[in-house]
């Protein structure tokens, strides 16, 4: 079996109950949005001076997807793509937002990382499990990629 499969495997074991995954289809997105968002937020006028043509995506969180993507690059093409998409989004929604509302970035995803995470441990106390970073920090990654993954079976694609 694939790194992978058993990931999204393992992952699966604590999320069975529908509510449990219903939280997770708003909130995982949602706490990845916020991180994406807060490391946005952090000054980067080095990367700014070092790489002019990438704009205002010269910045951390741009550096940090390209170090989550190899991550994801690692376990499988397919849903590297996916995550891509998706993490581009983000970037692209932190961009509109730090621009529209100058300086409340932080606090956006700060509040929104906050609310996402209570709602995510009262689905676990739903489902009577722990949350699987509990065991393993990497399922905080496999998170988004599980989602995907279902995303992806809808839709005919195999990852």
């Amino acid at each position: 079996m694939r790194k992978i499969d058993e990931l999204l495997s393992e992952y699966g074991e604590s999320h069975q109950n529908n509510t449990n995954k219903l939280i997770h289809w708003i909130c995982v997105p949602a706490i990845f949005f916020s991180i994406v968002g807060l490391i946005f937020s952090i000054p980067s006028g080095f990367l700014a001076e070092l790489l002019p043509f990438m704009g205002y995506f010269a910045n951390w969180a741009t550096f940090a997807i390209i170090l989550v993507l190899f991550y994801y690059l690692s376990l499988s093409v397919p849903l590297t793509l996916g995550m891509f998409l998706f993490s581009a989004f983000c970037l692209a929604l932190a961009n509109f937002l730090a621009l529209t509302f100058p300086g409340k970035l932080p606090f956006i995803s700060l509040g929104i990382f906050v609310i996402a995470w209570i709602f995510q441990f009262y689905g676990h106390k739903i489902e009577g499990k722990k949350p699987s970073f509990f065991k393993d920090l990497q399922f905080l990654m496999v998170g988004p990629a599980w989602l995907m993954h279902f995303i992806y079976k809808r839709i005919g694609i195999v990852y």
